[in-house]
């Protein structure tokens, strides 16, 4: 479970910087509460609530109701449905509960025409258009753990006691019958790792059913600990640790029609990873991308739904260090036997063309930046749509390039952060828009010219009235003397060159992950900007191993994590110590997960620099995280002791010198307890003194109101000790 070309160089110092400060001493400061993420009292910007495609239109929820509108024309947006409409639609059962304000939905269907919404104790789906309802479909409310609709929306997948049922008509006719704790069916697998969201998969015309089935029998349970009863009470995790037996998957297929289960033949080793599953357009074959346990080498292959034979292997991935798909197939409008796949295996990731016989057509998109996110067809099937790090990989920015790997166009001219939704008929984008220096927009976008063709909104500062630190963004150079890393820096509020102030650094810097964004406020959370107005500076860099700049730029970690990032990290301190207004003698270091990892790791190898830090939910000993992420970075603990013991933090605990805080959910199923409760042992044997904060029943994020706390917490401790 992951823990998720370049602009010209023009300085090494400054590159983005914020507005400037306007009467400061006129306005107030933020509380802490304002600013963390989850607190009733946080100062959120305005946004434009459920805003998506609907046909050609769009649809959106604001204090009326639901709101239709038109691409063109001057036609003011008109009141689709009222909260009290749905509920008179849904029935007494609905009625009986009334809710404030309209229901969270979804739009399912072929031509996602259709509000699919759970309210009640049921799963309800209404035809908009003709105003009614379409089906019910009861709720198990505490034992449901899935339900996905079919694309007819007649039949709808639910998973419970860990068994799949087939629902239709008010009947649940039960599809498997071994489901347990250990033999788990139609849910997500392999630790959500590969793009794994769930694990129920319709075919796109409704006849079969595709679920994983996951064997964790093999697997010791390890005890997750809840205290709220009298006595306390025992949940079983299934947790598969690097270097231990991993589970086993395969994948079960359903014919409505025959009432026929079959299991794709996807043979030995069992210990697989079963991934990106994908449907062909007339949902004759079933696609499984399969990864070999040392995730070095992945096979594209076909499967016959109806019989599980294998068909073809359609193509081979290979990769040295590891290799990680994380897309499923996307076939080509106008094109049904052609596909578009998204692969690293050029260093980038970028956009490749297939047959479904495994010819490769051509490679659509290249260069030394990378796709992030495809977002489909226009013209036809002609063009695709898609937005990458091409302009800066601090931005995102939206494409559209032909088939053929031609004429590709900029959609999005303003440098910052643009994240988009294409209509169904890939005329328009819906493009939400940030940056450092600009408050979220909307806007509707000619996918044919780029130009605006409505704008939606501009959100107002929720901040306007409050005193604000001023943030720059720029770059340093890495510890290989030629890579450039991006950072942000927030600065002291009220800013004086001449004073000293106290420095942390907060750290991630591991992979799937990006804190250095040219987007409001830089991508900052908010306690770092709390921190500022109390007059501490707060420093990011994105160093080698971290998200978006390429297979190179991440694989260094691979076999040795900590030892490249924290050079980068300290490439980082040097900068910071360049700077004259900057206390060398009261720096701090704070990071959550990966960065807890790195918070502890620089503690423990710089004492010299950092005097505090504080660690959340830290891995100490990476042979105790899971197999997928655990062995993809690392190999085994039997292919790699070295690197497992040099990263084995809890063997070095003699090194603390500095306050170190550590902190851990006492149920996170991520970076199990055990981690923390292991340094900290190893600190009694070794004599030394770290601090500790546990937030029972938390998992692997302190969310919600208890956010504040744990906020004030971390501020208390920087407070104290630097």
């Amino acid at each position: 479970m992951n823990i998720r070309s370049l602009v010209p160089l023009l300085s090494m110092a400054v590159l983005i910087a914020s507005a400037p400060l306007h009467a400061q001493t006129q306005r107030k400061a933020p509380t802490l509460a304002q600013l963390t993420s989850g607190s009733p009292d946080q100062l959120r910007p305005e946004t434009i609530r459920a805003l998506q495609w609907f046909g050609k239109d769009y649809i959106y929820i604001d204090s009326e109701g639901l709101m239709h509108a038109e691409v063109g024309g001057a036609k003011a947006p008109k009141l689709l449905m009222s909260q009290s409409e749905l509920l008179s639609l849904l029935g007494e059962d609905a009625k009986a509960h009334p809710a404030k304000f309209f229901l969270p939905f979804q739009l399912v269907g072929k031509d996602k025409g259709l509000l699919q919404l759970t309210y009640a104790k049921k799963h309800y789906v209404l035809d908009l258009k003709r105003r009614q309802l379409v089906s019910t479909f009861d709720q198990d409310t505490k034992g449901e753990q899935a339900f996905l609709l079919d694309p007819t929306a007649k039949h709808a997948a639910v998973v419970k006691g860990n068994n799949v049922y087939l629902a239709a008509g008010g009947q649940l006719k039960q599809l498997t019958t071994d489901g347990s704790p250990t033999i788990v069916y139609g849910q997500t697998v392999h630790q959500n790792e590969f793009g794994i969201s769930g694990g129920l998969f319709w075919s796109p015309d409704g006849e079969y059913l595709a679920f994983y089935r996951m064997d964790q029998q093999m697997i010791a349970p390890y005890p997750l600990v809840h205290i709220n009863a009298r006595k306390a009470t025992r949940q079983d995790l299934y947790y598969p640790m690097a270097g231990m037996p991993s589970h086993e998957v395969t994948l079960g297929v359903y014919e409505l029609k025959t009432g026929k289960l079959s299991y794709m033949k996807t043979g030995m080793p069992r210990d697989k990873y079963l991934t990106n599953i994908s449907w062909a357009p007339d949902s004759k074959e079933i696609y499984i991308a399969e990864v070999n346990r040392e995730q070095t080498r992945m096979e594209l292959k076909a499967y016959a739904p109806s019989s599980g034979e294998p068909l073809r292997t359609l193509f081979v991935e290979e990769n040295a260090k590891y290799i990680e798909p994380q897309h499923p197939m996307r076939f080509v409008p106008g094109h049904p036997k052609e596909f578009i796949w998204q692969s690293r295996r050029d260093g980038y990731m970028h956009l490749y063309r297939y047959t479904t016989e495994g010819k490769l057509l051509g490679q659509i998109t290249r260069g030394d930046w990378e796709v992030v996110d495809f977002l489909g067809f226009a013209d036809g099937g002609e063009t695709l749509v898609y937005s990458s790090t091409q302009q800066s990989p601090t931005n995102r920015n939206v494409y559209r390039i032909g088939l053929d790997g031609q004429r590709q166009t900029l959609l999005t001219l303003e440098l910052g952060w643009h994240q988009a939704q294409l209509s169904p008929d890939g005329d328009y984008l819906i493009d939400t828009f940030e940056s450092l220096k600009e408050m979220r927009q909307w806007r509707i976008v000619s996918v044919k010219t780029g130009k605006v063709v409505k704008q939606l909104k501009t959100s107002v500062d929720p901040e306007a009235d409050y005193q604000m630190p001023e943030i720059t963004m720029g770059m340093i150079t890495a510890a290989d003397g030629k890579t450039p890393l991006h950072y942000k820096l927030i600065k002291p509020l009220g800013f004086d060159p001449k004073k000293k102030y106290p420095t942390i650094v907060y750290v991630y810097n591991g992979p799937h992950a990006q804190l250095v964004q040219n987007r409001w406020h830089a991508g900052s959370a908010g306690w770092d900007l709390y921190m500022a107005t109390l007059g501490y500076a707060v420093f990011t860099v994105d160093g080698r191993g971290s998200a978006a700049r390429g297979a190179d730029f991440e694989q260094v970690i691979h076999r040795q994590l900590g030892v490249n990032e924290m050079a980068d990290q300290m490439k980082g301190v040097e900068f910071l110590k360049s700077q004259p207004w900057v206390d060398a003698d009261r720096l701090g270091v704070y990071g959550w997960s990966y960065g807890g990892f790195m918070t502890t790791n620089l503690m423990l190898t710089h004492p010299e620099t950092f005097k505090v830090g504080v660690a959340g939910g830290a891995v100490i000993d990476w042979s105790r995280y899971e197999v997928m992420y655990g062995e993809r970075y690392m190999d085994s603990p039997q292919e790699n002791p070295e690197g497992y013991k040099a990263a084995n933090l809890a063997l070095r605990a003699g090194d603390l010198k500095g306050r170190l805080l550590l902190i851990h959910g006492t149920i996170d199923p991520v970076v199990v307890w055990q981690h923390t409760q292991l340094f900290v042992e190893a600190c009694v044997k070794a004599g030394t003194y770290p601090d500790y904060m546990i937030y029972p029943e938390h998992e692997h994020n302190v969310r919600g109101r208890d956010r504040v706390h744990l906020n004030e917490t971390i501020t208390r401790y920087f407070r104290d000790h630097l």
